[in-house]
């Protein structure tokens, strides 16, 4: 079980990663919505593995049986440690690789409230958002939201996963 969980997790770390960088390269270009939901997209994708994983033990390790609670444990195995080979790599990015990140969703984030927002409804969302950003600063408190989400994805996808592949 350990080499499955280590193999797939793995594979669902490079995906995300791989999928992570390319967008960055190649898309930076797209309003920032649609950066968000290709991200989100590409966590699904990345988590797929889970899927695969659970199978893989189930038809190679286990002789074609699993219970819900194994396929859980599987899923959940894989998804945390993709969770956290992305919450690095998020702070690597964030801090490194681009660090006027943080500055230039901010400023975007201006000028859409800007847009949308005016006179005191305004000010109280500039004034959450000042305080959001320091917060986000913090490379420990980026890591914790990145990985929690990526997390909650795979949770999500390794309780489907297990319930799909439980047999008995």
């Amino acid at each position: 079980m350990k080499t499955t969980i280590l193999r797939y997790s793995v594979y669902s770390a490079i995906m995300i990663c791989a999928l992570f960088l390319t967008s960055w390269y190649l898309l930076e270009h797209l309003p920032r919505t649609t950066q968000e939901i290709l991200g989100y997209a590409s966590m699904i994708v990345s988590l797929s593995f889970v899927f695969f994983g659970i199978k893989y033990y189930r038809e190679r390790e286990n002789e074609g049986k699993i219970s819900f609670k194994r396929g859980l444990t599987i899923g959940v195995l894989i998804s945390l440690i993709t969770a956290l080979v992305f919450g690095i790599l998020d702070v690597i990015y964030v801090e490194v690789l681009n660090p006027e990140f943080m500055d230039n969703y901010y400023m975007e984030s201006v000028q859409a409230l800007e847009e949308t927002l005016s006179g005191e409804a305004l000010k109280t969302q500039l004034a959450l958002l000042e305080s959001q950003k320091e917060v986000f600063a913090n490379p420990l408190f980026t890591f914790g939201i990145m990985a929690v989400t990526v997390f909650v994805i795979g949770f999500i996808i390794s309780l489907i996963s297990a319930w799909i592949l439980q047999r008995k």
